[in-house]
């Protein structure tokens, strides 16, 4: 169950270890050694998959990086713990948005602190996507096939997927700068493909590292939605359908005949992404789109698609096998320890605004997790499809218990999930398609 320590801060070293610790211990572990908790999970030798936030590198709200991405400072307290445990090798890696520029989010001299921490155990930090991608000259050229195919695993779900009872319409899935041919080839009625890397499924331990924000498509980013990132290939991932809610969509609310001609002018540009032709369709969308304003992503509470995409990786990943198949039984657990000590409220996860809650929280299950932090941020889970259906009835189960029986330890203290909110949680400012609709009254 989840457990929270706090309030923290990033600036004292020590401080912020000493936190990380105190969650992890608060939740069960260290019962032999507390100073060294994650030894009850990690055994010497084990290899360790760090699992940071590390969306994009630059914050579009303008505000400062502290409420976007895994704070490095708390990604250095984590490792220490990892390796006074024991670890024999440790990965971090994360699959940010195409755009990314992947050297700012790990520069030299946090490289460096690194090493430093590890010592004489091999570190590695990845950057796991297959496809990047820049604007030159108002073109978008896209870079694929960075890594070797042999270190991804495909899934194909089949029936079995979340999103299997919205593929009524085959080619209206849609991720806002990919080519829906592509996505139509492997998300479609009885299809469901994934693409995912290799190092979740060949590593001992897990530890996903969120960053506790608001999202503009999910409600929520936190331990369930930071599992994206171990995705080989943005083209699999449906993030919402093409058209409004009135017409089959879920783009949009209602029926809205300029955007729905700006879906048209995005599609023909993502068909011709690294070609000049790229160029006039895009503006013309944008131009469109303005008419009757919003965004052509599915930043809005009535977005049906995203959630459904989250819980088939959560699910991959607890009972997906290297070999690309799925097993009767959980074949891993992923322990989540989540940075919320500035966390993001509003546009996420790109464009986050601070607000300090001062926490750090461990879990040993990524959905009661996502219930205690909608808590925290005074949004209502049943409101929140993410959470609400990650303890709905489903094969390949997330959760084997119900969300009345979550306990929350803090401070020496056992709390129930309302008590835990009137005492720690503040009000996270919603996005801007959600307000009004997940907020606790």
């Amino acid at each position: 169950m989840p457990k929270a320590a706090g309030p923290a801060t990033y600036d004292r070293t020590d401080a912020l270890r000493q936190v990380v610790r105190g969650a992890l211990v608060a939740g069960g572990l260290g019962q032999t050694d507390p100073g060294r908790p994650l030894a009850d999970i990690i055994r010497p030798g084990m290899s360790v998959l760090l699992k940071p936030n590390w969306v994009l590198h630059v914050n579009q709200s303008g505000r400062t990086m502290d409420c976007m991405v895994t704070h490095p400072a708390f990604l250095l307290a984590v490792l220490r713990e990892v390796v006074a445990a024991g670890a024999g090798r440790v990965i971090i890696a994360d699959a940010p948005i195409q755009l990314t520029n992947f050297d700012l989010l790990t520069p030299p001299a946090w490289r460096a602190a690194v090493r430093e921490v590890g010592g004489a155990v091999p570190i590695e930090i990845l950057d796991l996507r297959n496809t990047v991608a820049a604007v030159t000259r108002g073109k978008l050229v896209a870079t694929a096939g960075r890594r070797p195919a042999v270190r991804f695993v495909l899934f194909k779900m089949g029936s079995e997927s979340c999103l299997e009872p919205i593929s009524d319409q085959n080619g209206h899935f849609r991720n806002t700068c990919y080519n829906p041919e592509d996505m139509a080839r492997v998300q479609r009625r009885g299809e469901h493909q994934f693409l995912l890397c290799r190092e979740p499924f060949e590593v001992d331990v897990i530890l996903n590292l969120p960053k506790l924000k608001a999202h503009a498509k999910a409600g929520i980013t936190a331990a369930l939605k930071n599992l994206v990132g171990i995705n080989g290939d943005k083209n699999f991932l449906p993030h919402h359908r093409v058209g409004g809610s009135a017409e089959g969509g879920d783009c949009y609310e209602g029926r809205k005949p300029f955007k729905r001609a700006a879906e048209f002018c995005l599609d023909m540009a993502n068909r011709r992404i690294g070609r000049h032709s790229y160029a006039p369709w895009a503006m013309a969308a944008a131009a469109l789109n303005k008419v009757q304003g919003g965004d052509l992503e599915g930043k809005w509470y009535g977005n049906d698609t995203t959630w459904r995409m989250v819980l088939d990786l959560n699910r991959l990943l607890v009972y997906g096998r290297v070999d690309g198949t799925l097993a009767p039984t959980p074949q891993r657990r992923i322990f989540s320890l989540t940075d919320a000590i500035v966390a993001g409220q509003r546009n996420g996860p790109l464009a986050p605004e601070e607000i300090s809650l001062g926490a750090v929280t461990f879990a040993e299950n990524s959905a009661f997790a996502d219930l205690v932090h909608a808590e925290l941020m005074r949004f209502d889970w049943h409101r929140i499809a993410l959470v609400r259906e990650a303890f709905a009835p489903m094969d390949y189960p997330l959760v084997n218990a119900t969300p009345d029986t979550v306990s929350v330890h803090c401070k020496g203290q056992e709390l129930s999930l309302a008590e835990t909110g009137r005492v720690y949680s503040r009000a996270f400012r919603p996005p801007d398609g959600w307000a009004g609709h997940i907020e606790l009254r």
